[in-house]
């Protein structure tokens, strides 16, 4: 599969790839601009070419006998949203009871235009004691560009400034909701 996704990322959809996943067992992948459906299949495909396991989480309803096996094998965790549950700490502490879990999310929290991310990705790293490494899906440029991994300052707004920084410039699938 490896080899096949490299094919269709590199030679048929003519896509490039700049930097390289971070060497760390756990950390929170930030993916951004998610302005598609799209995105996830790219980002299927992306998580082939790099030959690693970067895991999603999805609402626990989900998990059912038939579509649950499958959601589990695609790297998928399931997260109690019915209930007055705190989502941070029940993440957190899938975390801890993981060798390895690498878990990709968007901080637009939607696929339609925002002006302000969500800080839920930030407090789960925190909480977990991760890194928080950043890729950007540019359809403007034709690639995907990975950052080094970052753990979390004591100052949220420092942060916050070098991870939008990194995505200046990027476009989304959907150009006008692009972060």
């Amino acid at each position: 599969m490896h080899t096949l996704a490299k094919f269709i990322y590199f030679k048929i959809l003519g896509w490039k790839l700049i930097g390289s996943f971070p060497k760390v067992d756990k950390c929170i992948v930030i993916v951004v601009p998610h302005t598609s459906w799209v995105d996830f299949f790219l980002g299927l495909l992306v998580r082939r070419v790099l030959d690693e396991e970067i895991n999603f989480i999805a609402k626990k309803s989900l998990f059912t006998p038939l579509l649950g096996w499958y959601l589990r094998l695609m790297g998928g965790a399931p997260i109690d949203r019915n209930q007055s549950s705190d989502t941070v700490n029940a993440v957190s502490k899938i975390f801890r009871e993981r060798k390895k879990f690498r878990l990709a999310l968007s901080p637009e929290g939607t696929r339609k235009k925002v002006t302000q991310w969500k800080t839920g990705f930030y407090y789960i790293a925190k909480g977990a004691q991760v890194p928080i490494v950043m890729v950007a899906f540019d359809y403007g440029r034709k690639q995907v560009k990975i950052s080094e991994a970052q753990y979390p300052s004591e100052s949220k707004e420092t942060d916050f400034e070098i991870y939008q920084r990194f995505f200046n410039g990027v476009q989304g699938k959907v150009r006008e909701y692009s972060f």
